[in-house]
C-alpha cells in the first residue's frame, strides 16, 4: 500500500522579517533555493498593508518553517521595488530557488491568504506518495517509459490531485515522442493543481519539445554567431538548437550570454527562454541551479 510521509522539516530560521536591498540576495534568492519564500511588498502609509500584513505573517507562522516572509518597505528600498516593477501596494510574490513563481497584488480575504500559502508551501514537495513516484522517475530515467506511466497512472488512482506524478505522466508521453497527447494530459489536470510548479514544468517541457521540432542545425548556427557575435537572433536560434540536442548547459550559457548584451532585446526573449529551460528541470539540478543564480546576479547588480 502506498503511504504518507510527513514533509521533512526546514532548517530553523525566523519565520519573518524585515529586509532591505542590501540582505535582499541572502534573505530572498538565496534562501528561497531550501525553503519557499513570502516577499510582502508594503509602505506605512498603505491601509491595506496594514491588514494584509498581519494576516499573512500569521499564516507564514502557521507553516512552522515551511515557508519564511521577509517584508520589504517600497519607500526605503526603490531599487528592488522598481527591478520588480512593484506598481501597487500591497503586492505579494513566492519566491522558490531564486525566482518569483508565485504572487498577487492588493489585499486578500483571510481564506484566500491561507490557500496561496498553502500553494506556496507545497512547492518544496509535501511527501505524499514521494517512494511511489520516485520509483516511477527512476524508470522513466532508465528510458522505461511505458513502464513509468503505467506507475504514474497507478498513483493517480490513488490520488488524483498528485501534481509530480502528473507531470510524470506528461513527461512519459513526451520520451515517446507524443507531444500532442502529453500536452493533451496536461490541459486535463485537476484544476486545483494546474498552477503546481510540476505542472508549470510540464508545461515548459512540452513547449520545449515543439520548439525541438523546428531547431535549426547547430554547426551551422555556431558558425553564424562566431561570424557573427552581435548577431542575437541567430545567438537565440543556436540556443535553441543547442537545448533540441540535449546540450542544455551550452544552451543556457548562450542565452545568458544574449540576456547580458541585450536583456530587452526581442520583449526579454532571453530571460523568458531562461525561464522555460529552469522551469522544465528539476529544482535541484545543477544547470537550472547555476543558470538561475547567474541570471540572478545579472538582474539584482
Amino acid at each position: 500500500m502506498l503511504g504518507l510521509k510527513d514533509a521533512k522539516p526546514a532548517a530553523a530560521a525566523a519565520p519573518v522579517k524585515e529586509g532591505s536591498e542590501a540582505t535582499f540576495m541572502a534573505d530572498v534568492i538565496e534562501a528561497s533555493r531550501e525553503v519557499p519564500v513570502i516577499v510582502d511588498f508594503w509602505a506605512t502609509w498603505c491601509g491595506p498593508c496594514k491588514t494584509l500584513g498581519p494576516m499573512l505573517e500569521a499564516a507564514v507562522a502557521a507553516t512552522r518553517g515551511k515557508v519564511r516572509m521577509v517584508k520589504i518597505d517600497v519607500d526605503r528600498n526603490q531599487r528592488i521595488a522598481a527591478q520588480l516593477r512593484i506598481q501597487s501596494i500591497p503586492t505579494v510574490y513566492a519566491f522558490w530557488q531564486g525566482q518569483p513563481v508565485d504572487g498577487f497584488q492588493g489585499a486578500l480575504p483571510a481564506s484566500e491568504l491561507r490557500t496561496f500559502v498553502d500553494r506556496v508551501t507545497a512547492l518544496a514537495g509535501d511527501g505524499g506518495l514521494a517512494e511511489a513516484v520516485a520509483a516511477a522517475e527512476a524508470r522513466l530515467a532508465e528510458g522505461a517509459a511505458v513502464e513509468a506511466a503505467e506507475a504514474f497512472a497507478a498513483i493517480l488512482v490513488a490520488d488524483a490531485e498528485n501534481a509530480a506524478a502528473h507531470a510524470g505522466m506528461v513527461r512519459a508521453y513526451l520520451a515517446t515522442g507524443e507531444i500532442d497527447k502529453a500536452a493533451a494530459f496536461l490541459a486535463a489536470a485537476p484544476a486545483k493543481i494546474a498552477k503546481a510548479v510540476e505542472i508549470e514544468g510540464a508545461r515548459a517541457q512540452i513547449e520545449l519539445a515543439r520548439q525541438a521540432t523546428t531547431a535549426g542545425p547547430v554547426a551551422v548556427l555556431r558558425a553564424r554567431v562566431t561570424a557573427h557575435p552581435a548577431d542575437l537572433q541567430a545567438r537565440f536560434d543556436l540556443a535553441l538548437a543547442l537545448h533540441a540536442a540535449g546540450k542544455v548547459a551550452e544552451a543556457v550559457d548562450e542565452l545568458l550570454e544574449l540576456f547580458r548584451r541585450d536583456r530587452e532585446w526581442n520583449e526579454g526573449a532571453a530571460r523568458s527562454q531562461l525561464m522555460t529551460i529552469f522551469d522544465a528541470l528539476k529544482p535541484q539540478d545543477p544547470v537550472a541551479l547555476r543558470g538561475r543564480r547567474r541570471l540572478s546576479s545579472m538582474i539584482f547588480t
